[in-house]
């Protein structure tokens, strides 16, 4: 009976958020370019749960490359507002777009100067009738079965958060080492502030293949390790190549005779790689451009001296420190 009433809420609440994608216009288009052009900070504003989404929104904007911050109406009345200039963007959440508290504080924030963005479910309120823009976060029914508590429309908002956010740091080309500078004492930030020497497999972990060696053989190491992918090296174990499943498998759709061949034949030569003293963030970006999972880690002298996998940067599992 519980379940069955929760999976009814989590359906209102989907479909209320997967309908906003038809409600996108140009509005949205020229938020986010008002933003990228800023030269101040997005200010979000909230009253009760529109809050609390609103802290949430800024959170995200912080932690994705968008200097942000809430202003909490109520407090800006009592002098807060000093800390908005014209150079800022100014985002007021309230579904109704009837909230008292808001529609006082807009006269103000617009004699700043400042832009104003409502994000309300009422295209005809007094909230979007002040505003420059207007985003468009209503949905057809709450959750609640009162009507009362703000369920499905604070998931709306929350999601329309979450899409300007991403599409900012897309616009920004925000990567991973600028997740790690905002991100420090996160369990991702830590790893990705390490190098590539400290996660990074070795000795027997690692699979290679010297040139001339049978396929045969090179699948059963493979097998071995079970990272997907061999590196072929030469008599002074210095990387040439790579062989990874995905090459067997095209190779098999291709009906190419694997066994048949040597790994020299069937590799391919100069892989992406990294040296030990890499920073994790930058081995991750280089995964995450090239779309590889393990990376080979080289010396100086082009010698392999370990194997990086994706799944151990992300933390697939406890983080375990090669020793010194």
């Amino acid at each position: 009976m519980y379940r069955k009433r929760a999976g009814e809420v989590l359906r209102i609440e989907a479909e209320g958020i997967e309908k906003l994608a038809a409600h996108l216009d140009d509005q949205f288009n020229r938020l986010v370019d008002l933003i990228y052009q800023s030269r101040g900070r997005v200010i979000v504003a909230g009253i009760g749960k529109s809050g609390l989404i609103a802290r949430k929104i800024v959170a995200t904007l912080n932690s994705t490359g968008t200097r942000s911050l809430f202003l909490h109406p109520v407090e800006a009345m009592h002098g807060d507002l000093g800390i908005v200039s014209a150079d800022d963007v100014f985002i007021a959440l309230s579904n109704s777009g009837q909230t008292d508290e808001l529609n006082i504080l807009i006269p103000s924030i617009r004699s700043v100067g400042c832009p104003v963005v409502a994000f309300t479910g009422n295209s005809r309120s007094s909230l979007a009738a002040q505003s420059d823009l207007v985003i468009y976060v209503g949905v057809e029914k709450e959750a609640c079965p009162l009507g009362l508590a703000p369920t499905a429309s604070t998931s709306a908002q929350l999601a329309m958060g979450d899409a300007l956010a991403v599409v900012l740091l897309e616009k920004r080309k925000f990567n991973t080492s600028d997740f790690q500078k905002f991100h420090p004492g996160g369990n991702l930030g830590r790893r990705l502030s390490y190098g590539v020497a400290d996660i990074m497999l070795t000795g027997e972990a690692v699979p290679t293949a010297a040139a001339g060696t049978s396929m045969e053989q090179a699948l059963a190491d493979m097998e071995r390790c079970r990272l997907g992918v061999i590196f072929i090296v030469d008599r002074e174990n210095r990387l040439s190549g790579i062989i990874t499943d995905g090459d067997i498998r095209r190779m098999v759709v291709q009906k190419i005779s694997v066994y048949e061949n040597t790994v020299d034949t069937m590799m391919t030569p100069n892989p992406k790689h990294v040296h030990p003293a890499t920073p994790l963030y930058e081995a991750l970006n280089i995964m995450e451009f090239h779309q590889i999972t393990v990376l080979p880690a080289i010396d100086e002298n082009g010698t392999i001296v370990g194997a990086l996998h994706l799944h151990d940067i992300l933390g697939k599992g406890a983080l375990k420190f090669n020793p010194v």
